[in-house]
């Protein structure tokens, strides 16, 4: 297929972006590069594997492709609340202008959602059908709100227009690819266990989050690309196994043999206590679940941070 990639000089967006060229499609990728990076493309732009254009996705874009992958946004904390109007802008304008060329060109879409959609949860796990707890003024709402409105966008789009909508909301995700100054939890763990400095953990320590390795997400989008029938409903996308900070500082600990501290600090406005993903849906739809335990998982990713740091 030929294929449109927002966001795809990111961390997620590069991963895809090679899984899905060694599967035979064609990829246009377009980004701003305020958070991605083309070296993440290098491989394949090296190859000529890709079509990259430098695009802000708040404004129109016309192509003519089968199917559209919104990916555009930052997903790290400080990086969405830096610029905060533009966050909530990108979410929206652009799921605007990428569901308008959806509908112009036929194309199916698939809208990268977040698990920062259910807020603070009150229930766990948390399955499709919650609908959240979420605060609309918060400094997180920039991106949580934005995700929410991008959804209603998808689900309007389709009821309206017909336009085949596919929502995936995507838990904790790390992995090779990250950058040094990601700002995500393992990838600040990492860094900081590596270089023998304080970890820094937020509050007691006890919130938890489920990680999933970027591989093992990387194939359930594909999987998704490739279902024939447009789901009713978005689709969660994470490692249901769950683990508290203080679990994770610990195996990053074990896997780097760092001699590092932890230290706490307050814990910041809005930060959800609990993450933990019903993925029954994507069991039963996608035949898809993770394969790669944390341990496992933080290895491979803290050997990539080895050779950068």
């Amino acid at each position: 297929m030929q294929i449109l990639l927002t966001g795809g000089a990111g961390f997620l967006g590069s991963n895809l972006a090679q899984r899905l060229t060694s599967l035979g499609h064609k990829l246009t990728i377009i980004d701003d590069l305020s958070t991605g990076s083309l070296d993440n493309l290098e491989p394949l732009l090296g190859a000529g594997s890709i079509t990259f254009i430098e695009h802000d996705i708040r404004k129109p874009f016309q192509a003519n492709v089968d199917f559209i992958l919104n990916f555009a946004c930052p997903a790290s904390p400080p990086h969405y609340q830096a610029n905060p109007v533009k966050t909530i802008e990108t979410n929206f304008l652009g799921a605007v202008n990428m569901l308008h060329l959806a509908r112009e060109s036929g194309a199916k879409l698939l809208q990268a959602s977040t698990s920062e959609i259910y807020g603070d949860p009150l229930e766990s796990p948390q399955t499709e059908s919650y609908w959240g707890n979420v605060n609309p003024i918060g400094l997180r709402s920039c991106y949580d709100e934005g995700k929410r409105a991008a959804e209603t966008l998808c689900f309007d789009f389709f009821r309206q227009y017909n336009v085949d909508t596919r929502v995936i909301r995507i838990f904790n995700t790390y992995g090779p690819g990250m950058a040094i100054g990601d700002g995500r939890v393992v990838s600040n763990f990492i860094v900081q266990a590596l270089r023998n400095e304080n970890i820094t953990i937020y509050g007691d320590g006890k919130q938890t989050r489920s990680f999933c390795f970027v591989d093992d997400l990387v194939t359930g989008i594909v999987s998704l690309i490739d279902l024939k029938d447009r789901p009713s409903k978005p689709i969660n996308l994470g490692n249901p196994n769950e683990f508290t900070m203080l679990e994770l500082a610990q195996v990053i600990l074990k896997v780097t043999n760092s001699n590092s501290k932890l230290v706490f600090k307050e814990l910041p406005s809005d930060d959800p206590r609990q993450r933990k993903p019903d993925i029954t849906a994507a069991k039963n739809l996608l035949d898809w679940e993770p394969k790669i335990e944390l341990l496992e998982g933080i290895t491979k990713t803290a050997t990539f941070f080895s050779t950068r740091i």
